[in-house]
């Protein structure tokens, strides 16, 4: 029999379903994640969530936890962008990183990651930091940590996320090729040790942040050199 493990946000109000066999994520994903699922320390992360979410504030809203794969499945995936944690304060993460709900005031790291792509492709800052439309186009915005108690940077951090998406990646690198990955600062390189780089193609530079920013990420030009090599395999550049 299967057991149904809800997990509540009493303060948000809000309610995601884990099932115990059967995570909720987008389709496509769950064939080539279905092993993780089954994992001992992936079911000792569930329980941890469900606990977390019964009785704290916990970001981002439950039922936005996957939602970077339910964004872009993964027959769509030509870009990924590899964040740390998801933003922690109360309806501002959306389970994209970088990426904030429409109305949220831009957070500094969104700020410069506009600021190079006016710079890079002359392209005018956008209004909203929303990066759905990003992820629409197979750009895959993956925190490799899904949660974060409200306020309490990494407090999520070392519980089994990280080994959970470093699958992920690794699968995409395995399975996927002419794959963009773009790693902004020290922890993201890291994982280029998943990655295939004889058939996918790696950008790297320092993090967006404003402590960073003006040491490498201003000018490094990730964005136009993505659009480069998707023109040169073959596909679709991004509308960034």
């Amino acid at each position: 029999m299967v057991f149904l493990w809800v997990l509540r946000n009493k303060k948000l109000n809000q309610k995601t379903l884990f099932n115990h066999m059967n995570v909720k994520i987008e389709q496509s994903w769950k064939k080539y994640l279905a092993p993780e699922f089954e994992k001992f320390y992936f079911k000792q992360l569930v329980h941890f969530i469900k606990n977390e979410y019964a009785s704290k504030i916990i970001c981002p809203k439950g039922n936005e936890i996957f939602n970077a794969f339910n964004k872009t499945p993964f027959d769509k995936i030509r870009v990924v962008i590899l964040g740390q944690d998801p933003y922690n304060k109360p309806n501002q993460a959306n389970g994209l990183c970088f990426s904030v709900n429409d109305g949220v005031l831009l957070p500094p790291s969104l700020q410069n990651i506009y600021k190079e792509i006016k710079t890079d492709l002359g392209i005018v800052t956008p209004i909203s930091g929303n990066l759905e439309r990003w992820a629409k186009q197979g750009v895959l915005l993956l925190n490799t940590t899904l949660t974060v108690q409200a306020y309490k940077a990494g407090s999520h951090q070392q519980k089994g996320w990280e080994k959970f998406t470093d699958a992920v990646i690794n699968t995409i690198a395995k399975l996927k090729q002419h794959v963009v990955f773009i790693l902004w600062g020290s922890y993201a390189k890291r994982k280029e040790s998943l990655i295939q780089i004889h058939k996918n193609f790696v950008i790297k530079s320092t993090h967006p942040s404003p402590l960073s920013a003006y040491k490498g990420f201003f000018g490094s030009k990730p964005f136009s050199k993505t659009n480069d090599y998707l023109f040169n395999t073959g596909q679709t550049p991004i509308v960034w």
